[in-house]
This record gives C-alpha cells, structure tokens and sequence, in this order.
C-alpha cells in the first residue's frame, strides 16, 4: 500500500498530550463559531414533547428559529449554554479526538497504521474514544442542554439560571449527583455512533482523496473530507441526538420526564411519530456540517504549527 497516503508526516511525531490539547482547542473553536445554530437545534429538537394535540409549533424552522429567539429573548440566548459547551470540548473533544489515533494504531497492532488502517479498525476506535469521552464529560452536556433550553418553558420558570455554577448545584440539588449524568445512555450512543461516523469517514475519505491523487493532504482535502464526514454523522446520530436532548431538558423542573431513554422512545413515537426522532434535521445538519469544517481544519493547522514551532530539525 502507498506510504504516499499515510497520516501527515507531522502528526505522528507529536506527542500525545499535544493531540489531546489541539483535540480539545479545535472543538472549542467550533462551539464557538456554531452555538447559536446548536441553541436553535436544540429548541427544535424538543419543541414537539411539550405541544398539545392540534397545536402549532412554535418554530417553523432553523431560520425562525433563530430569528424568534434573537427577537424575543435577546442575541445574548443564542449563546447561552457558550461556557458549559467550550467546558465540553475542552473534555469530550480532547478524548474523543485526541485519543482516537492512539487507540486506532493499538487496535491495528503490527498491521499498517495511520490512515492506511482499515476502516473497521477506524469505526472501533471512534466508537471507543467517543463512548469514553462522553462518559466522562455528560455533566458539562446536561448543563449545556439546560441553558440551551430554558427558554422554552413558561415565562415564571425560564430564567432559573444566571451562570453554569447554577445549572450544577441545581441539578444537584434536585436529581442528585446522578442527575448530571442524566441521559449518559443516547448519549453514549449518539457521540460513540457519531464520533465513529465522523472520525472514521473523515479518516477514509481523506486517504482515498490523497491516495487517489484528486487532491493533496492539504486545505482543500481536509475541507472536503470533513464536510462529508459531518453530513454522514448527521444521518447515523439524529436519532441517538434527539432522545439525548430530549433525555438530558427533562428535569423534574421542567414540565416534561421521563423515566429511561425506552420510556423517551415510547412516548415519542406515540405522540409524534418516527419523524420526530429527525427534529431539527436541517438545524443538526448545518451546526454538525459546519462544526466538523472548523474543527477538523482547525485541528490540522493547530498540529501543523507545533510541529513546525516546537520540531524543528
């Protein structure tokens, strides 16, 4: 196989506390640039649990979503949540990134590594460092979710938080420590299952894109590379996002609980149908599209610059 298409010749050589920093800086970068399009996927994700038979929804779509929430909670809500999921990244991306070729190369063992390893060896490693990311950092996701969707309840309850130290002592307080790891299950299966999609396609199709000589391991390969990989990670995680955040908006406080992610399921299907499940399609799909952009490219640059700085020959 051609060494042509392994792994960038920098990428190899730093060590692995830089991948996990430039992992989580990279994630961090995307949160930043994308959490209003996150804020409004939220809002449209669970907008359909608390309507009434018969009833409108409140947001016809990405755009009205965004508009009416700008419009009638301020620009400022559109980033609410901003802190708790820069606290995410900086723990689930640092895991679920930074380990993913490290835990790639030990599952290959002697066969080839970097991008020539196989692609289920790639899926394994996504699946793993995405489940033992999330299990880590799911209390920095339940107070991101919160902020993100307290705007929906009624206007005596929709102000409960002022700051992230809120939502944890809050959520302590009422649900226990347990609470913050309220929904760890979908959770575990939405990044697990998109953290692979995403990892492992964007690995992939970059080495066939180099392999087969349609672009070179550059800007224009990673952008391409990491678009797809978004869009694909959309299609396979909706589903696991949507009972997740549905899972995870659902304190006792809120008006809306469930039980288990089976009781979330049930009650889903049974008041909304299968479709729900892809609520916020649109919205999911150009935060996640977008997001995988930024960070992938990000990534590359940020590795790129320390070896360059910090490994000169």
């Amino acid at each position: 196989m051609s060494s042509t298409a392994n792994t960038n010749p920098y990428q190899q050589k730093i060590p692995l506390w830089v991948q996990m920093i430039t992992g989580g800086l990279a994630g961090s970068i995307g949160e930043i640039i994308t959490i209003p399009v996150d804020t409004a996927k939220v809002r449209l994700q669970i907008q359909g649990q608390q309507v009434k038979p018969g009833e409108a929804l409140k947001y016809k779509g990405l755009v009205d979503c965004i508009s009416k929430i700008a419009r009638e909670e301020g620009t400022s809500y559109l980033y609410k949540g901003l802190t708790a999921g820069v606290q995410r990244q900086m723990v689930f991306a640092s895991l679920r990134i930074g380990l993913y070729d490290w835990v790639r190369d030990l599952f290959v063992g002697n066969d080839a590594k970097g991008m020539e390893a196989p692609l289920s060896k790639k899926i394994l490693a996504g699946l793993t460092t995405g489940a033992f990311g999330i299990t880590i950092a799911n209390p920095t996701d339940v107070v991101k979710v919160r902020l993100q969707a307290e705007g929906r309840l009624p206007p005596d309850a929709s102000r409960q938080f002022t700051r992230v130290s809120d939502v944890y002592r809050k959520v302590i307080a009422e649900e226990g420590v347990k609470g913050l790891w309220r929904g760890l299950g979908p959770n575990i299966g939405r990044n697990s299952v998109v953290n692979a999609v995403e990892l492992a396609s964007y690995d992939e199709i970059k080495y066939q894109i180099i392999k087969s000589g349609l672009l070179q391991d550059g800007v224009g390969c990673h952008f391409v590379a990491s678009a797809i990989a978004g869009f694909l990670a959309v299609i396979f995680g909706s589903p696991f996002d949507v009972v997740k955040t549905r899972m995870m908006s659902s304190g006792k406080g809120s008006g809306v609980y469930y039980k288990n992610p089976l009781d979330c399921i049930v009650k889903t299907l049974a008041k909304e149908g299968p479709l729900a499940f892809y609520d916020g399609f649109i919205a999911n799909c150009s935060r996640l599209v977008t997001w995988n952009i930024i960070m992938f490219m990000s990534l590359q640059q940020l590795r790129r610059i320390y070896a360059e700085t910090f490994q000169k020959h």
